[in-house]
């Protein structure tokens, strides 16, 4: 069964008894799908369609057809003022079938905080369930379609035929959520010195034979010469830009100190050079288009991209830059290779010019006969597109389940795999080292993602700059936590921070995150090792987002060479998420984040974000029996020492405290 979750609070898991109320003179019926929403309903992928499927086709379940109702998809909050003048809501729920997948959801009737009716678990196929829930006496009513603890929103669910009777009165949607306050954004990444400081991360992978392409990644004052001492056979590095190339034959490990110097002084990092079968040992770093650009990237917007994450970013480990779906040409050539359309008039210069800088290309394509948008994809011809990939230079591979349903023979976990092995095994025929994104549209990759030859894989829909659509992502990270390793990592999607918006049909603009949720959001993505990447305009970014991507302990933590799965505690007021780290510490974040939160006060909206939120920790619980030292990992400074117990805090409304904790004796 799934859990039973909490709203806002904590609900009763009781449920009421359900009474079928008799028919009243002067009683109105008011339709769900006639209820105007003003845009109050809540969800977090994708928007509920009146009288049809959040796909766009007829009202479905079990092959049962409706004309009346709301189609919708995990999670998903309706919440409704009827000021105890309803007598009853009516109505079938179940999902859609329009579901690619067999995944499991709840329907659940919450009234005033309490239970009042659940579904209990549905899936695919299931026959539409009716209900008839007795409303005397309640205020606010919310419909919601929960997701059980397993799943991460691959499901389209139904309320089908529902109908409120009330005394005659209205029923009115309200808000599910507090429209945010605004709050100025303020910044807490110190300023860099002007003294070099490495940022690499400390280990590093390749192939034996493999083209190499590495870097000493350093902040500080310009110019810099750099060194690598005791690099193995076949390396070499250019000192005045600290790109370290050539190609590696034989299998070790190869301990390497990496030096940076300028005028005002030297810095050095040890790092391990891996020679073996495992690549992307930490999580990439980098950007991609599609959050920005859609389908209007190009050469040159790439090119102007290379330049700022070069000068920028690169110093703190942004190496990738990918173009997503919309660089194919619109057929292939006779011998099957699919060139780039007239804004990629030559892929072999770009990932030139990109590697003379010491970053790196990343591509995108699907298993299907067509991409996600809809452009030709590699099904056939994954042969024939890795090798163009690889004599291209490219680096990296996101490769989206998109279209593949058309030319499977069923949806198991094996006919979903399949696709995945063919171009692990293409790629693995170049010799070249691309790091592998098993991305977006399958189900429980995390399950089978390693075993296919993935670096990483999406676990999730797409992103969006919603704060209930990230942290419901985030929320449910925990479920395939466990798979996280070296070179094996869970792809939360691109982080939404800057200034984001092409890629969803919206006009670019700056996020709709507060600056709490910001820093709550790349602390989170850092404490699960995800990968880094970006999708907003970085021609427009300004310091309080600058200093969110380069604050380097924060960094540090994403690319721990430990890369240990992290843990998740519920507690009061939010989460508490923490992972070891490879020194012996532990990264900790206490997250003000409810994903359940219904906004049942509705006149406490304003008052409840602008106040902190208590967190205690357990400190033995986290095994440290003597004193610790608590560093704020934002500030890059100790915010306490000799602390045993229980560590306290406070955290904003929706915002983090992210906490580096050591033993006193290790200090």
């Amino acid at each position: 069964m799934c859990s039973i979750r909490k709203i806002s609070a904590l609900f009763s898991a009781v449920a009421l008894s359900v009474t079928v109320m008799g028919s009243n003179t002067g009683d109105r019926t008011v339709w769900l799908d006639e209820i105007d929403s003003q845009g109050y309903y809540v969800q977090d992928w994708g928007s509920p369609q009146i009288n049809r499927s959040i796909a766009g086709t007829p009202l479905s379940i079990a092959g049962q057809r409706f004309e009346r109702g709301i189609g919708g998809h995990a999670i998903s909050r309706m919440l409704f003022d009827l000021g105890g003048k309803a007598h009853k809501v009516t109505g079938m729920v179940g999902p859609d079938d329009a579901n690619l997948f067999t995944t499991r959801l709840e329907f659940k009737i919450v009234g005033d905080g309490k239970e009042l009716w659940g579904s209990g678990v549905m899936q695919r196929g299931d026959k539409a369930k009716p209900f008839d829930v007795d409303l005397t006496g309640i205020d606010k009513v919310l419909l919601l379609i929960d997701m059980c603890d397993d799943e991460f929103m691959y499901d389209h669910a139904d309320w089908a035929d529902v109908r409120f009777i009330t005394d005659g009165s209205d029923v009115r949607a309200i808000p599910v959520w507090p429209q945010p306050v605004k709050k100025e954004p303020y910044i807490l990444t110190p300023a860099a010195p002007a003294t070099p400081r490495i940022n690499n991360p400390k280990v590093y992978g390749a192939t034996p034979g493999a083209e190499f392409l590495w870097s000493v990644m350093a902040s500080g004052q310009q110019p810099m010469t750099y060194g690598a001492k005791g690099l193995p056979k076949g390396l070499s590095i250019d000192k005045r830009t600290g790109v370290i190339t050539g190609s590696v034959a034989k299998k070790g490990d190869y301990k390497v100190t990496l030096t940076a110097a300028n005028s005002l002084g030297t810095d050095k990092r040890e790092v391990t050079i891996k020679i073996g079968d495992r690549i992307s040992l930490t999580p990439i770093m980098g950007w991609s288009s599609w959050n920005c650009w859609r389908f209007d990237a190009s050469d040159e917007i790439l090119r102007r991209t290379t330049d700022i994450m070069h000068e920028k970013l690169h110093p703190y480990g942004w190496t990738y830059v990918s173009v997503d779906d919309g660089w194919e040409a619109s057929e292939r050539t006779p011998d099957g290779v699919l060139p780039g359309n007239a804004n990629w008039p030559d892929m072999k210069s770009l990932t030139d010019y990109m590697h003379s800088k010491g970053m790196k290309f990343g591509i995108y394509s699907s298993p299907g006969p067509t991409t996600c948008g809809n452009y030709l994809a590699s099904y056939g011809h994954e042969m024939t597109d890795a090798r163009t990939w690889a004599d291209w230079g490219v680096d990296y591979l996101k490769y989206d389940y998109c279209s593949h349903t058309q030319v499977e023979k069923d949806s198991s976990e094996g006919s979903i795999r399949a696709p995945y092995d063919l171009m692990r095994e293409a790629i693995d025929s170049t010799g070249r080292d691309i790091v592998y994104c098993v991305g977006y549209g399958a189900p429980r990759v995390w399950i089978w993602g390693p075993d296919a030859g993935g670096n990483h894989w999406r676990t999730t829909c797409d992103i969006t700059d919603h704060w209930n659509v990230v942290q419901a992502i985030g929320n449910c990270q925990d479920v395939c936590a466990p798979a996280t390793a070296p070179g094996r990592f869970n792809d939360p999607d691109m982080m939404v921070v800057g200034e984001v918006g092409g890629g969803w049909g919206a006009p670019k603009h700056p996020t709709l995150l507060t600056p709490d949720e910001q820093y709550a959001h790349v602390s989170l993505w850092a404490i699960l090792s995800a990968p880094l990447l970006l999708g907003c305009d970085v021609e427009a970014l300004d310091d309080f987002t600058l200093s969110l991507l380069t604050n380097s302990e924060v960094i540090a933590v994403d690319q721990d060479e430990l890369c240990a799965p992290a843990v998740k505690k519920t507690v009061k007021n939010g989460q508490i998420w923490y992972k070891p780290l490879a020194d012996g510490s532990i990264a900790l974040g206490c997250f003000n984040m409810d994903p359940y939160f219904v906004l049942w006060d509705q006149d406490d909206s304003e008052a409840m974000q602008m106040r902190d939120y208590e967190f205690e920790v357990d400190l033995a619980g986290l095994g440290f029996a003597g004193p610790v030292v608590i560093r704020d990992l934002w500030r890059n400074a100790d915010e306490v020492s000799g602390v045993t117990g229980t560590y306290r805090t406070k955290v904003p409304y929706h915002g983090v405290k992210f906490v580096k904790i050591t033993p006193l004796a290790a200090k």
